[in-house]
């Protein structure tokens, strides 16, 4: 593994060359990346609000926060793992970045078993927990036994592109999320569409999908002689490496995980409001989760940039990244919020029909969409500070605003006045004490050292 001297024109340069270029180079195909991911779940929300019932499709929309409140914990780790192998990627240590490799791979099968188990033994109880009206429940869990019977998929798929990107290369994930994006829309239209298999067809087109995209990359890194070299035979938990993971994963899993309880609090509160609730918000985080991608892409492209060029030594250069990314992310989520505001209406009708439920997704919409841009100074500035290994800071950050000031809030205002507006307004209120806290931290601290301390 001659890092030094390797060359691809699939592995971006992050270390040398224009900072802008460098950063959107690396970005884009992590745009198209998640993308596709998003078009797994709205290709499952258009079949399913299309050719099954309301309570289904109630199902399918309120799924994210559960999920990610299990899966989000491991991925967070694979996100620290990132940073780990980037750090001495950009050190040009061989021998710790085939070290971080094989780990991450490893913990990630070992992951994958745990949340398979406490997937299937916790769903039915946080669905009920959470408050989920009696005619979608059998619907969810439905979804939620096929989905985290095939949790593995993924989980290793999240693994084997943090490894891809930690070494530059953000381009072979896409090439295989495409095949696999096409594979999932023709299942869901045999499954649901023609045999009317309503959620479990759905939740099984979406593992058997993202089951392939985890076979090509495996095959890839076995495959492949450059930087992202995985053989089978070097598996193994080197303690020195799994510790450093675990010190910068573990703050971005927890954050992931406590968040979702927030979310998950969030959830039960629009429930209460009944099904088309569910399904107008439902609908407007389909379109949330698709139009916000570019400041997702450019927040998770931000820390590999920084740990490659602060292992490299080369912290004006990690500083003008740091800038780039978050005023860039900032103009582009104010633009795209002003397009949601004054267009939602028909965004939502891609989804559902009832105007009952187009009515509970307008009022969310046009109350969040016009901060997006604080909400996005949150996500690139989270991904300038996990880079420099101090992923705790967005952690506390996250887990003091977005979970227990959310859930105080929300508990106490709808008890004022409880309206469906109340809930919303949540958002950018937290979403800008993040902003303050992660502002502060930027400016007051010598952040470009922080792997030397």
């Amino acid at each position: 593994m001659e890092i030094a001297k390797q060359k691809s024109k699939d592995v971006v340069n992050l270390t040398e060359g224009s900072v802008a270029k460098g950063i959107l180079a690396f970005a884009v195909p992590i745009f198209w990346g998640q993308l596709l991911q998003q078009f797994y779940n709205m290709v499952d929300a258009w079949v399913i609000g299309n050719y099954a019932d309301n309570a289904s499709f109630a199902a399918v929309s309120s799924a994210g926060n559960l999920i990610f409140l299990i899966v989000g914990f491991f991925n967070g780790i694979a996100v620290g793992g990132g940073v780990v192998i980037s750090k001495y990627f950009g050190a040009k240590d061989e021998e710790h970045v085939e070290y971080a490799i094989h780990t991450n791979f490893l913990f990630g099968i070992l992951a994958s078993i745990v949340s398979t188990i406490v997937g299937v033994l916790l769903v039915p109880t946080i669905l009920r927990w959470m408050g989920t009206p009696d005619n979608v429940l059998p619907q969810s869990l439905a979804y939620f036994r096929i989905y985290f019977g095939g949790v593995s998929t993924v989980i290793m798929y999240n693994i084997c592109m943090s490894i891809m990107q930690a070494v530059g290369d953000s381009r072979h994930p896409l090439y295989y999320l495409i095949f696999s994006s096409i594979i999932n829309m023709i299942l869901d239209m045999i499954l649901v569409a023609g045999f009317h298999t309503g959620v479990t067809g759905a939740a099984a087109a979406t593992v058997l999908s993202q089951g392939i995209s985890v076979a090509l990359c495996v095959f890839r890194m076995c495959r492949g002689k450059d930087r992202a070299k995985l053989d089978f035979k070097k598996l193994r938990i080197h303690p020195d490496i799994i510790r450093e993971v675990i010190s910068q994963g573990i703050p971005t899993g927890v954050q992931n995980s406590v968040i979702s309880i927030g979310n998950i609090v969030i959830q039960s509160n629009i429930n209460s409001f009944g099904e088309y609730a569910m399904s107008g918000i439902g609908a407007y985080s389909r379109i949330e989760g698709i139009v916000f991608l570019p400041i997702m892409s450019m927040s998770m492209a931000l820390p590999t940039f920084i740990s490659q060029n602060l292992g490299a030594r080369k912290y004006d250069r990690a500083k003008k990244g740091a800038l780039f990314g978050i005023a860039s992310g900032v103009i582009i989520a104010e633009l795209i919020g002003l397009v949601i505001f004054f267009g939602i209406s028909p965004l939502l009708r891609i989804f559902v029909n009832a105007p009952e439920a187009i009515a509970f997704g307008k009022i969310h919409a046009r109350t969040v969409s016009l901060f997006f841009c604080i909400l996005s100074f949150s996500h690139c500035a989270a991904g300038v500070i996990r880079g420099c290994g101090k992923s705790v800071v967005p952690m506390i950050g996250m887990l003091l605003s977005w979970c227990a000031l959310r859930i105080i809030y929300v508990t106490v205002a709808l008890k004022i006045i409880p309206e469906f507006r109340m809930i919303a307004c949540a958002y950018p209120i937290t979403w800008s004490v993040t902003t303050v806290i992660f502002s502060i931290f930027l400016l007051k601290t010598d952040w470009t050292h922080s792997f030397e301390r």
